[in-house]
């Protein structure tokens, strides 16, 4: 919904969204496991979520709620992880009047998929994928799509493709990267592979493109270099919520949107949607649909030029609070929040009386999922203000009071970042990118140092760093080239560039398990030793030349006494170990 916001109606026909992946099996025996993940009617009382089993006789529908409400949460898919055809199909039933096909994840890389065998780990069961999804196909109402990785080779993949297909799926969705890819490791996803399904399988086939989406326009570029018919998007989508929506117009940004001064140094773009504006609309969306009222009364988004008072005054607060809580250290009262029940917004009944005792916990998966959101969302400006990073991870789950009074303080830092950048001309973005790549240039010679105690000449640094950047740019296996063009100010929503495999290898970031260590060791064996008998080959001629050249010495000098200096003069022998002996000449030479 978040995204949905930023679009026109007709982008917004053009949108289809997905659920969290959600397990089979839980989800079809257990009330409480769909109330916690999937609230598309009213959430069940205590006695129904406490229910193990379906009942033979279903209820009445109830009146939609949120997801897949078809006033505002349509086209909808929801996805499952299965490896049982009877689980899939008892949780896809439950689910399919609420959405417009269901989806069979195939994709997943996660450790808990291994040990549950599904996801990514049925690759290679091609049975249990086919009667996983022809299930589905023979007995649901509503479409069933699926989704999976790239294989080791085309070929492979090709046939997985056309499994997958051949078992009824409408919809096949393929992830550019290997299962291996995730985490550190996730590096790039492989375009060409989609390319190669789009041209090998039939021209009716629905294909979706999946990896590689950081900016707007590389939603473009993945369907020109893929041929697919639509891209999927989620990391991307997380940490900038309006990746599919349109930039305004110049000067008709209003208040939620930034741009730079003029004259920022390159031919992009380096504006975008500000954070707390983002911010404040996933709020609003919570209040007004997971908390069914309207949201709390707001001042205007901040832009230069407003009023600063309510800046200065909470600072003097913030000042006001720091000086009370010093001195001896208060002592701790009980609450009755039951420490996370969501406070005021999401509380409820205790279970000792009305209000009375610990308030339980919220279910809402909306509410429960805030925090991790805000963290993807605010990832760029949490890494410069940590007690704002403090302050969101101290959030009790659920509960929005708390989470608004972040969004205050960030609020108050980005209106500060902007009167700076005003009053700098902005020179305060520039002067902090270039005292962090003085750090990292510095860092890097710490790391390198040169010939004689890490000092060389000015001209040979410059040249040095010049050329590095540049092979850092060319370098595929190098993430500069995407960091320097995804790179925006921190108070404007952005993509969390992944560091490539290569980078968090050299970084510490991972290590190389024993396996692959032997391996590269035997590797650099083969390798040196394809070193070494090539220079071998190559001196052999000369290690001839130099024999043969003494044999024609000898020819030339029979006695041992003297020989030609090739002009018209003759060289006399050289003294035995000279430099021990100095002047003691051969004992031929002494003869003739």
């Amino acid at each position: 919904m978040l995204t949905r916001s930023f679009l026109t109606p007709e982008e917004n026909s053009k949108v289809l969204a997905y659920t969290p992946m959600f397990h089979a099996r839980l989800f079809e025996e257990t009330a409480k496991y769909r109330d916690a993940h999937f609230q598309a009617t009213p959430p069940s009382t205590k006695a129904e979520a406490e229910e193990t089993e379906t009942p033979q006789t279903p209820a009445p529908a109830p009146a939609p709620f949120l997801d897949g409400n078809p006033s505002f949460d349509r086209p909808l898919f929801v996805q499952f992880c299965a490896n049982d055809p009877a689980h899939l199909l008892g949780a896809a039933q439950l689910a399919a009047p609420h959405c417009d096909a269901v989806d069979l994840n195939l994709g997943c890389p996660q450790g808990i998929a291994r040990k549950g065998h599904y996801g990514a780990f049925l690759q290679e069961d091609h049975a249990l994928v086919y009667d996983l999804i022809h299930t589905l196909h023979e007995s649901l109402p509503v479409p069933v799509t699926a989704k999976i990785r790239i294989l080791e080779t085309r070929e492979a993949t090709l046939e997985y493709a056309r499994t997958v297909l051949r078992a009824g799926a409408s919809i096949l969705t393929v992830h550019g990267r290997r299962r291996e890819q995730k985490g550190h490791l996730t590096g790039l996803a492989d375009w060409a592979y989609i390319r190669y399904l789009r041209e090998n399988l039939p021209p009716d086939t629905v294909l979706f493109a999946n990896g590689n989406i950081l900016q707007p326009g590389d939603l473009q570029r993945c369907l020109d270099a893929t041929g697919a018919d639509a891209v999927m998007a989620a990391e991307g989508n997380l940490s900038n919520p309006a990746l599919f929506a349109r930039p305004p117009p110049p000067g008709q940004e209003g208040r939620e949107y930034w741009r730079p001064r003029d004259g920022n140094g390159d031919d992009i773009d380096r504006g975008g949607w500000r954070v707390d504006a983002v911010f404040r609309r996933y709020l609003d969306i919570l209040h007004r649909h997971a908390l069914q009222r309207d949201p709390p009364a707001r001042r205007p988004l901040f832009v230069v030029g407003d009023d600063e008072g309510w800046l200065h005054q909470a600072d003097n607060n913030l000042s006001n609070t720091n000086g009370e809580e010093e001195g001896p250290a208060r002592k701790k009262r009980k609450k009755n929040d039951g420490g996370g029940g969501g406070g005021d917004d999401a509380g409820g009944k205790g279970k000792g009386g009305k209000g009375g005792g610990k308030q339980e916990r919220t279910t809402s998966p909306n509410l429960l999922a805030v925090r991790p959101h805000l963290f993807h969302l605010l990832r760029h400006l949490v890494s410069r203000h940590t007690d704002i990073r403090d302050a969101l991870a101290r959030c009790p789950a659920g509960d929005l009071a708390a989470v608004e009074r972040v969004l205050d303080m960030v609020e108050r830092r980005v209106a500060g970042a902007l009167l700076e950048y005003e009053r700098s001309g902005g020179r305060s973005v520039e002067e902090e990118e270039e005292e962090k790549e003085r750090a990292e240039l510095e860092l890097k010679k710490l790391k390198k140092p040169g010939i004689e105690g890490g000092e060389r000449g000015k001209e040979e640094e410059k040249e040095e760093e010049e050329e590095g950047e540049q092979e850092d740019e060319d370098d595929p296996e190098s993430s500069v080239a995407a960091v320097r063009a995804c790179k925006r100010p921190w108070w404007v929503v952005q993509p969390i560039v992944r560091p490539l495999p290569k980078e968090a290898l050299a970084k510490g970031s991972i290590r190389l398990s024993k396996k692959d260590l032997k391996r590269q060791e035997l590797q650099q064996q083969q390798q040196q030793k394809k070193k070494s008998e090539a220079m071998k080959n190559t001196n052999g001629d000369g290690v001839g030349v130099s024999k043969m050249g003494r044999k024609k010495e000898e020819e030339d000098n029979v006695d041992g006494l003297m020989k030609l200096d090739g002009k018209d003069a003759i060289k006399e022998p050289l003294t035995v170990d000279e430099k021990k002996q100095p002047n003691v000449p051969i004992d031929e030479l002494v003869a003739g």
